[in-house]
């Protein structure tokens, strides 16, 4: 590899094996996103969808290989990545208001106790009216719709700037105009140069308008442009390698380097 590939990497995967207590989910990935791309992880359930996006952020540690972020920096160098999980794993019930939850994202700039000055306040609004939540300030987050809280956090991701952000089923069960305006968003990340990598299941959205594809069934099955991945063979190939997975395959061994 050279040194000019290297540096056009945000996301790198060096025989990168990820699971959990030491069973694989997702395989041996080798591979690389670029940087600036716009790319989506699909495939059946239980393919390592969210667990290759749980191992990127550096909430699981990998049973083998590495992934390198940014330049080849390992992960936890100063790569700033934003991450949004599913909705199933945020807790709706903790009373805190919507313009709170935005705030959350100026924790990587400001530090958990740095507090909110006037250009915070400024970027908080805008980041607020970006999303069509302009006058929300006030409600508790347990009072939304699912649209609106997926609106919400946007909010939050907007204002991280992270340089990558990882979406896991950023519109499942959302109504058509909200994912529409969060599409545009994500269009617009992409716009200004950051990495953004997405969970989806629909693929008629994947088709129009993420560029590059990658096919999981805990294995890569594909990675390309999107056209030359979403083929019926490739798809057929996914539904059948995840529904043969054994339940009891080895345990892959931590890599010690």
């Amino acid at each position: 590899m050279t040194d000019a590939t290297r540096a056009s990497d945000a996301i790198r995967f060096e025989n990168l094996t990820l699971g959990y207590d030491r069973h694989p989910a997702v395989h041996h990935l080798d591979g690389a996103l670029a940087s600036g791309s716009l790319t989506a992880v699909v495939g059946p359930n239980g393919a390592g969808k969210s667990t290759l996006l749980k191992g990127i952020v550096g909430a699981l540690p990998p049973l083998s290989g590495h992934i390198r972020l940014s330049l080849g920096r390992p992960r936890g160098a100063k790569a700033r990545i934003a991450y949004l999980p599913q909705a199933a794993d945020i807790d709706r019930s903790f009373p805190i208001t919507v313009y709170d939850l935005v705030c959350v994202g100026l924790w990587s700039r400001a530090g958990l106790f740095g507090g909110i000055g006037r250009k915070d306040r400024v970027q908080i609004e805008e980041a607020l009216a970006a999303v069509g939540l302009t006058g929300f300030e006030k409600r508790t987050i347990g009072t939304l719709s699912g649209g609106q809280m997926q609106r919400a956090l946007f909010a939050r991701l907007l204002l991280q700037d992270a340089d990558i952000i990882l979406l896991d089923e950023p519109f499942t069960a959302i109504d058509a105009r909200t994912t529409a305006d969060l599409l545009a968003l994500v269009r617009r990340w992409h716009d200004e140069g950051r990495t953004v990598v997405a969970v989806l299941h629909d693929m008629e959205m994947v088709r129009q308008a993420f560029p590059r594809t990658l096919l999981l069934a805990r294995e890569p099955v594909a990675w390309g442009e999107t056209d030359e991945v979403l083929t019926a063979e490739n798809l057929l190939r996914a539904r059948r390698l995840v529904e043969a997975f054994d339940t009891h395959a080895p345990v892959c061994a931590r890599d010690a380097a």
